[in-house]
C-alpha cells in the first residue's frame, strides 16, 4: 500500500519575543510576548533567531526550539473567546495553516523554508500561560480543549518567512500524535514510543520520561 504525505500548507507568520514582561508565576519574567517579524529569519537549534526563553530551566532546547500553532486552532479559540487571536498570542513561533500541529504525529518532518523541522511534543500550559490570557480557568480550559499546538526541533538549519510553504516530507507510521499523547496517552503508545526510540526510528526528548513513569504508575 502507498503511504502518501499530507498536502503542503503554508507559513502565515514567524514570531519572537517582543519584550520580557513580568509576570508573578514562575520565573518572575517571561518571553511569551511573542510578535510576527517581517523577512526571513533563521531557525537554528535553539529555534528562531533573535528569540529568547526567560525560564530556560522550563522551555526552549534543541527538543522544543520552536512552538507551532494553528490558524485553524486559532480560529477556534477567536469564537470562543470573542477576541482575535493574533500570531504570537499564544507564545507562537509559528503560525500556519493548512497542516496540522495537534495532529502531527510524532516524529513528522516539514520543510519550511530553507529549514528542516521535526515534530517533537505537545505544549503543557503553564500558569503564565493563564497570566497573559486573563481568561477565567485558562490553564484548564485549554488543557479540556485539547488544541495543544506542537513543539518541533530544527534538524537543518535556515531561512524561513512568512508566505512559505510548509511541506510535510515524512510522516511515521506509528500514528501516535503530539495530541493523543497530551489528551489520551496510553500505556500501549508509551511503549510503542519506547520502541521506537530504542531502535533509533524516533527521537524523544528527554521531558518524555517523567510523563511515561507516570502513565505507566497509572495504569498499574
Amino acid at each position: 500500500m502507498t503511504f502518501s504525505l499530507p498536502p503542503a500548507g503554508s507559513l502565515l507568520a514567524i514570531c519572537r519575543v517582543h519584550q520580557l514582561i513580568p509576570t508573578k508565576t514562575g520565573f518572575g519574567v517571561t518571553a511569551i510576548d511573542k510578535r510576527a517579524v517581517d523577512g526571513p529569519v533563521n531557525l537554528r537549534k535553539f529555534g528562531v533567531f533573535g528569540d529568547v526563553q526567560a525560564d530556560s530551566e522550563h522551555h526552549g532546547g534543541p527538543d522544543q526550539a520552536v512552538y507551532a500553532y494553528s490558524q485553524e486552532d486559532a480560529d477556534f479559540w477567536s469564537a470562543e473567546l470573542g477576541r482575535t487571536i493574533e500570531p504570537g498570542l499564544f507564545g507562537e513561533n509559528l503560525r500556519t495553516q493548512g497542516v496540522q500541529t495537534t495532529h502531527a504525529v510524532i516524529g513528522t518532518r516539514w520543510r519550511i523554508g530553507k529549514a528542516l523541522l521535526e515534530v517533537t511534543s505537545p505544549r503543557v500550559p503553564c500558569a503564565t500561560f493563564g497570566e497573559r490570557m486573563g481568561e477565567p480557568q485558562w490553564v484548564k480550559r485549554f488543557t479540556q480543549a485539547g488544541r495543544v499546538g506542537t513543539y518541533l526541533r530544527v534538524l537543518e538549519h535556515g531561512k524561513a518567512q512568512a508566505g512559505d510553504a510548509v511541506v510535510v516530507e515524512h510522516v511515521p507510521q506509528h500514528g501516535i500524535t503530539v495530541g493523543k499523547f497530551f489528551s489520551d496517552a496510553t500505556v500501549e503508545d508509551v511503549h510503542t514510543l519506547q520502541a521506537l526510540h530504542d531502535s533509533g526510528e524516533l527521537t524523544l526528548g528527554n521531558h518524555y520520561w517523567p510523563y511515561f513513569r507516570r502513565i505507566l504508575a497509572n495504569a498499574s
